[in-house]
């Protein structure tokens, strides 16, 4: 039996797209600040310190939940949407930039899925939005933006957000695959995630992928990303003080180094 709200959903759109949960009466789902879109009448919006699956930890549980989301740059606080009407009730929220919206059943992935600190949206309530810091020293000190993430855990329905298109990916046991660690969306509590030195003084110097970049390793499921936000904010701050792209410039690609985001 599972220990979290069960709550429905339906998925709307394709490149910029919006999630409409339906809630029986007093089911309740937890989302970010500013991702809402609409509900019925009859849906009341609370907002809550921490996470809201520490409603029987105290005072002490509370702060301790919502310092773990001060850590990833969220914000302290979570919305709660709860059905304090008769009959089914739906509420929905908006994707906050162009991609796709991934619903992910933590009772079918094994109760625990490590996500970017940004990707985030909403999930049903009990489901515990926590951090995962990445153990190893190489990832810790070039991991970038992999190097703290969220940790989803539960037996409930959470939804987190991708830029682009998403590729699902079924890692076998052993098998490994490199990835720009800004392109990782998800992956399953398995996945072994580490950091990898690119090497070679030429791929360093004008490679324009960044000095270093992740390895997944099976077994587990993997979500990627073609557009992360930072690439996309990145170009468009590029363009705009700039003008353009200085295609071929050695100073443009001594100054992407270490961020992966490409001349």
């Amino acid at each position: 039996m599972a220990n979290n709200h069960e709550i429905d959903y339906r998925l709307f759109g394709s490149e910029m797209q919006c999630v409409e949960i339906e809630l029986d009466p007093n089911e309740t789902v937890m989302a970010e600040p500013g991702s809402f879109m609409m509900m019925n009448d009859g849906v009341q919006m609370q907002t809550i310190f921490g996470d809201g699956s520490q409603d029987n930890g105290g005072m002490l549980g509370k702060l301790f939940s919502a310092g773990k989301r001060l850590l990833t740059g969220e914000s302290l606080f979570m919305t709660a949407y709860t059905n304090m009407g008769q009959g089914k009730k739906q509420v929905t929220f908006a994707a906050p930039y162009p991609g796709k919206i991934i619903p992910l059943d933590l009772m079918r992935l094994g109760g625990r899925i490590i996500c970017q600190k940004d990707s985030f949206l909403c999930a049903a309530k009990g489901v515990a939005v926590g951090i995962e810091f990445q153990k190893k020293l190489g990832t810790g000190l070039f991991g970038g933006e992999g190097f703290i993430m969220q940790k989803l855990e539960g037996d409930g329905m959470c939804f987190v957000h991708a830029g682009g298109h998403v590729e699902e990916r079924e890692l076998f046991p052993g098998e490994m695959l490199k990835i720009d660690t800004g392109c990782i969306v998800a992956f399953t509590k398995d996945v072994d995630y580490d950091i990898q030195f690119v090497g070679g003084i030429k791929n360093t110097l004008f490679g324009g992928e960044g000095v270093f970049y992740a390895t997944l390793r099976g077994p587990g499921k993997v979500w990627i990303q073609t557009l992360p936000i930072s690439r996309l904010a990145g170009r468009i701050l590029q363009y705009g003080t700039r003008g353009g792209k200085e295609q071929g410039s050695i100073l443009g690609g001594l100054g992407n180094l270490l961020d992966g985001d490409g001349f």
